[in-house]
């Protein structure tokens, strides 16, 4: 049944750019979301120093790593809904500001308190620029190319594994981890004047309500979409956000040697991401199901070939080009689920992927301070086995109920 969630505000688009503006633009917000994954997973790699300059466990630093995706998941539907009226560009430079004063906050945090609500300022930037900044591609290139830019949008989620995480981890061995997030603070500051140079006015063109996405939840495609996006963000970030214990207590690598291997780990999740992106159009169910069942293979594996540097580094390659791909696929499936509705089914695939984040970061700090890293991973790998075989049981069903006529 089509469903609606648009209300005309204003019937005028802008006018047609050039498609190297169009581009610019593009990459400007491609760049955002580049500064807001990496701020949201900065502490990742900075997790124990930052731990230990607040005298708390690694459990309770992963704190750092819950606020954001839990108020992220929150702000995600109030935020785009009580701005709807409000102009894109404007909103995207609103987001880009507060994520800049989040970083100079954590920066020059004197206790862990002030830390937590440096993190609860990201969680509100995610929610509302990702919600908004995913689904733009269709108003700043051609339709032929919104394809190719929204995998260039995507791609800033394996960048900020590949370049913020790593290059934090290293300023912060070099100068501390305070100077990690200056210096992140600092190109939050650039991006936001590449937003407001190269993005033109984006008055809104719809009104996402709140009633609608309510609605939504009633979709047997929406409510599958939620269910898979669950468990496989629930199986990555309850273990990838613990990996720098474990490569530090089971590993026994040395601080430069993770960066390496975190560098790699993000390097592979670039090219997961253009091969997701490549090919999740014609096989939705194939990618995201060969992406889980990689994820189960390797935190399986970890705790057993993860004592030596050559299975860690080997079976990060491969985590992060399944990784790589989820963020891609996750948000297909729900395009694909409600093709009427692109800004809904962004915030929904924000919510739930933010909110399933916080759960995952929380469960595996609790885990992780009452038993070991390696638990940790065995645990996300029985949990990415369920992701596997719930998309295995809906094609069961599909091959068995020829009536069920909805695709994923």
């Amino acid at each position: 049944m089509p469903m609606t969630t648009t209300a005309p505000v204003d019937g005028q688009l802008p006018s047609p750019r050039s498609p190297l503006m169009g581009w610019s633009a593009v990459v400007s917000v491609m760049l955002g979301i580049f500064a807001i994954v990496t701020t949201e997973i900065l502490p990742i790699g900075l997790l124990t120093s930052i731990g230990s300059s607040f005298t708390i466990s690694d459990g309770r630093a992963g704190l750092m790593m819950t606020m954001p995706g839990l108020l992220a998941a929150i702000a995600a539907p109030l935020v785009t809904t009580a701005t709807a009226r409000f102009d894109r560009r404007l909103m995207l430079c609103v987001f880009m500001l507060l994520l800049a004063l989040a970083n100079f906050l954590a920066a020059a945090a004197p206790d862990y308190w002030l830390m937590l609500t440096s993190r609860i300022m990201v969680g509100i930037t995610i929610g509302g620029f990702w919600s908004i900044g995913a689904g733009l591609a269709e108003r700043l290139v051609p339709p032929a190319s919104v394809g190719r830019a929204t995998a260039v949008i995507f791609s800033a989620v394996p960048l900020g594994s590949v370049l913020g995480v790593p290059t934090g981890t290293l300023i912060g061995d070099l100068a501390g981890w305070r100077t990690a997030f200056i210096l992140m603070g600092a190109l939050t500051v650039g991006i936001l004047v590449m937003l407001l140079v190269l993005v033109p006015p984006l008055p809104p063109v719809q009104a996402t309500r709140l009633g609608v996405l309510g609605g939504m939840l009633r979709s047997v495609n929406i409510r599958f979409a939620l269910l898979l996006t669950f468990l496989v963000v629930l199986a990555h970030f309850g273990t990838y956000t613990y990996v720098t214990p474990f490569l530090e207590q089971v590993t026994h690598a040395s601080a430069g040697l993770i960066t390496t291997f975190l560098l790699l780990y993000g390097a592979a999740g670039i090219l997961g991401n253009f091969l997701g992106g490549a090919w999740v159009a014609r096989y939705p169910r194939a990618v995201f199901g060969v992406a889980a069942g990689l994820i189960a293979t390797v935190t399986l594996l970890l705790p057993a070939l993860g004592r030596w540097e050559t299975g860690a580094v080997t079976l990060l390659i491969i985590w992060g080009i399944a990784y790589g791909a989820v963020p891609v696929a996750s948000q297909t499936w729900f395009s694909k689920a409600a093709p009427h509705a692109p800004e809904a089914a962004s915030v929904l695939f924000t919510a739930s992927f933010q909110a399933t984040f916080s759960i995952a970061a929380l469960a595996g700090g609790i885990i992780l301070d009452r038993t070991s890293p390696s638990t940790v991973m065995l645990l996300g790998g029985c949990t990415a086995v369920l992701m596997v075989l719930a998309i295995g049981a809906r094609f069961a069903q599909r091959l068995a109920g020829p009536g069920c006529k909805e695709r994923s």
